[in-house]
């Protein structure tokens, strides 16, 4: 690894060239960290098929705030919705990662380098502080279809939040919560924009055929998905 890294075991944000007294992310104290290094020594990443053209990518054992990240085969090339926190070079290749939002960079800067693969994130997302060290190659503003990936830019939880529909697959991330037979809304975010921007979401799925909706931590069928987010998710934040 080329520069200085180190890897925020509560949360697994990356901290690249610097060695802060506290997570720029969690705020964790710097007793809690490792180096990059350790991190890929210690912490693997596994990938389970979700369908016959998305892998789920997750890291073993889990690593703080674990959180899942997505490639996709499509036709043109294989691709990345979100990226694991740790860094394993054993992983298939990907020639680009796409961001739902700039809370999950995870060790895309070490996959980029290691790939050459193209990091993409909405603008609105990149000038965050904690995006300051992390490189980015397209930062885009509308939405777009990417070999057969679709992205639209909803706002609510983060400025940039994007979602992403591939075939029948929508990925989701973490812009709500499975709470039981039910939904809640992400509230860590302006309340008034996510309640907009799921609306939003709604508007987007309407009539689509789906079958799987894949998010931060988990994968479900879109037609239990769907039943709960049509109930009305709960917003229960700040």
């Amino acid at each position: 690894m080329k520069h200085e890294q180190h890897v925020c075991l509560v949360c697994g944000f990356n901290m690249i060239g610097f060695y802060p007294d506290q997570c720029p992310f969690c705020g964790a104290t710097n007793k809690h960290f490792i180096s990059a290094e350790e991190c890929s020594t210690r912490f693997k990443v596994s990938s389970t098929p979700v369908n016959d053209r998305v892998t789920r990518l997750n890291s073993v054992p889990p690593l703080g705030l674990e959180h899942a990240a997505y490639q996709i085969e499509t036709d043109g090339g294989p691709c990345w919705i979100d990226c694991p926190s740790s860094f394993d070079p054993s992983l298939k290749r990907a020639d680009s990662i796409f961001f739902t939002h700039h809370h999950f960079l995870g060790a895309s800067n070490l996959y980029r380098e290691h790939f050459g693969a193209q990091v993409n994130i909405h603008h609105d997302d990149s000038v965050h502080e904690i995006c300051r060290p992390f490189p980015f190659d397209v930062l885009f503003q509308d939405n777009f279809v990417h070999h057969g990936i679709e992205a639209f830019h909803v706002d609510g939880h983060t400025p940039g939040f994007t979602f992403y529909l591939f075939e029948e697959t929508l990925f989701i991330c973490d812009y709500v919560f499975l709470d039981g037979d039910s939904m809640k809304y992400n509230p860590f975010g302006p309340g008034g924009l996510t309640v907009s921007g799921g609306n939003r979401i709604r508007e987007i799925l309407d009539g689509r055929k789906l079958s799987e909706v894949c998010g931060y931590n988990y994968v479900i069928g879109y037609d239990e998905w769907n039943r709960k987010f049509a109930a009305g998710p709960i917003f229960g934040g700040y």
